[in-house]
């Protein structure tokens, strides 16, 4: 039994769309669904009717764009509403989301971890300490950079996306404290990288403000976490901070990935270890 993950499937693109139809079967494998699966209900729905099917069990979280609200969702949910409508079409899969208690995962080693889901969103920290939070996105926008998510992530009934943010941190904290008590290590997954210094988009260098908080900088020490996941930035890779591993498992945009290869040549390997994270 293996736990993969992917992220950013974009199933806005009728490309991945065919491409994602392909995959293969995992019958004894358990998949992460690291966010930004789409833009609206139905794509969630076309990627749950297929991996659903293929995957013992599904762990998922959004991603920013799949809270958009946008023409593509008929009922027009804004922020909380649309998220937790997202959450009700998980659980109608059986899908494990950010809203369910933590589920184990036993690796062939014989070890047992929680598999923690969480959805954390961004407070625009991601910035130098000159920059006032009220200033941030006009600083990106100087240098030609503002994300969509100011136009069409809506943070109602919350007054900022830093105040959702803030909701969803101290929300998750009092899940993770629980969860820490158990004693079992954990795989922590989030759509957004939880450290500033994973983010690796040096054309943009001020988009940082859009992927993530400070608040969860030092998540990987406070708890007992074995693996992060984490997707957003497009950059897929391996990386280690204060020996924990952080994975990126991004598919990305079409022109992101090989169509060749297909959308299981980027599916990750999150446990068991693969031999590639122990040379590192």
């Amino acid at each position: 039994m293996k736990l993969y993950a992917i992220g950013d499937l974009h199933l806005a693109n009728m490309s991945t769309r065919e491409a994602l139809a392909a995959i293969p079967a995992h019958p004894d494998d358990d998949l992460i669904v690291a966010g930004d699966v789409g833009e609206s209900q139905d794509q969630l729905r076309y990627a749950l009717d297929i991996l659903a099917r293929r995957f013992r069990r599904l762990f998922w979280v959004p991603g920013n764009h799949d809270l958009w609200t946008s023409h593509h969702d008929p009922e027009g949910l804004r922020g909380e509403a649309k998220y937790l409508r997202l959450v009700e079409i998980c659980r109608s899969y059986g899908v494990l989301t950010p809203e369910d208690p933590f589920e184990r995962f036993q690796d062939s080693s014989g070890e047992t971890f929680l598999v923690a889901p969480v959805f954390t969103l961004y407070d625009y920290s991601f910035r130098p300490p000159e920059v006032a939070e009220e200033d941030a996105v006009d600083w990106a926008a100087a240098s030609g950079v503002v994300c969509s998510d100011e136009v069409v992530l809506d943070p109602s009934p919350y007054l900022s996306r830093p105040a959702w943010c803030k909701a969803r941190l101290d929300y998750t904290w009092t899940r993770l404290v629980a969860a820490a008590e158990e004693g079992l290590r954990l795989v922590l997954v989030n759509h957004w990288p939880l450290r500033q210094d994973l983010f690796e988009l040096r054309r943009i260098p001020r988009f940082k403000i859009w992927c993530g908080t400070s608040a969860t900088e030092d998540w990987h020490l406070r708890f007992p976490v074995a693996v992060v996941v984490y997707g957003h930035l497009h950059i897929r890779g391996t990386h280690f901070r204060d020996g924990v591993r952080f994975e990126e498992v991004s598919l990305g945009y079409p022109r992101d990935w090989s169509h060749t290869w297909g959308v299981a040549a980027y599916l990750r390997e999150i446990l068991p270890l693969p031999e590639t994270a122990m040379g590192r």
